[in-house]
This record gives C-alpha cells, structure tokens and sequence, in this order.
C-alpha cells in the first residue's frame, strides 16, 4: 500500500459557530433528515414508498437518540451547479464502476492501494460531511478519516500505480468539493474556492 507523504496544514483554529435560533435548528434537522433518507435510498438502490417511509422514520430515530451539534447551513441554492453536480456525480459514478469491474476482472492482476490527505478549501462541518459522502459513493475511494479541527480528509484510492494517481486522486477530491461548494454554498465559501490548499502551496 503507498501511503501519500503530504501533510495536513497547521491552520488556525476555526471560528466559533454562530448561534442557531430554533426556526434555523428545526431547519437544519429538516435538511440533515432530508440527506439521510437520501443516503437510505442510496444504500438501498430502489426508490419506492416502502424504503421512503423506512427512511423517514430511521432518520427520525437517528436525530432523536443520536442529536448532532447544530450545523447551520448560511449558503445559497444554486439549480444550474445542482445539476452539474448530479450529472458529473453520475457520470463519475458509472466510469468508477466500470473500472472497478475492469481491475476485479483482470487476471492475475493485483492493484496497489493508496491513501492520501486532502484538506479542504471550506472547512465547515456541512462541506465536509457532504464532500465526504459524495466521496465515498463512487467505488475505489473511502473515507478512512476526518480531521475536523484541520479540514482534511484522508481517503483510500484503489489501483495506484504512481504518484500521478495519488494527485489525480487529490484534484478529484478537490474537484468534488468546488461543484458542492458552489452549488450549496454561501459567496464567501466561493470565493474562498480560489484559495490554494496549504498543502498543495507546500508541495508543488
């Protein structure tokens, strides 16, 4: 396994959440159930009442007796980079898949594993929860772990066969989380898209 030799930033400490009146908390738990019955009907690849009403009521349960520290979500619905991000997300979805095949079908062939950091540009909770998610859905990449202090996911990349994989992997990663960023985001995480990662400054 070839494990990327690139750091995660010494950043600053992010600044303290902004206080969550109860209109924006019942809002925030609309959308955080609204993603986990989403990532239900993922999981279960079929769309029907059945797996809605299941979904619904799971995500509930989880709100209720697992309560997450409130993320609030300050950004901006944008319909064009919604669509690009679900078209180029199936699009990564179905070429992944296909090459997954190919290496598990290959014969005698062995692919090497490798796992990289990638910190984020936007390090808030919601942006680095949905980069992740989208992440870990296309085959041959997993999330391994989150550094939330820092911003930095470490993901697991199937087939590497050279340094140019595990920065092509790193652009992708990257590449995820513009087309969430500016199609969630708020004018300053956009702007804050054209900040080169610390990482990326250090190690050209």
């Amino acid at each position: 396994m070839t494990r990327d030799p690139a750091r995660s930033p010494a950043d600053e400490p992010a600044a303290d959440p902004p206080t969550v009146g109860r209109g924006g908390r019942r809002r925030d738990q609309a959308v955080a159930l609204g993603w986990l019955v989403a990532a239900w009907l993922l999981l279960w690849g079929d769309v029907s009442w059945a797996n809605l009403l299941t979904g619904l009521v799971v995500g509930a349960a989880v709100l209720f007796f697992f309560p997450l520290p409130p993320v609030t979500f300050g950004g901006r619905l944008r319909p064009g980079p919604l669509l690009v991000l679900a078209g180029t997300f199936a699009g990564e979805l179905v070429s992944a898949s296909v090459h997954v095949a190919a290496v598990a079908l290959r014969p005698g062939y062995r692919p090497r594993g490798g796992i990289i950091a990638v910190p984020l540009r936007v390090r808030t909770d919601l942006n680095l929860a949905l980069t992740a998610e989208v992440i870990s859905l296309v085959p041959g990449t997993l999330i391994l772990d989150i550094d939330r202090a820092r911003g930095v996911l470490y993901v697991h990349v199937l087939d590497v066969r050279g340094p140019e994989d595990l920065a092509g992997s790193r652009d992708r990663v990257l590449a995820v989380e513009r087309r969430i960023v500016r199609a969630v985001g708020s004018p300053t995480e956009v702007r804050q898209l054209d900040l080169e990662p610390v990482e990326r400054r250090n190690h050209p």
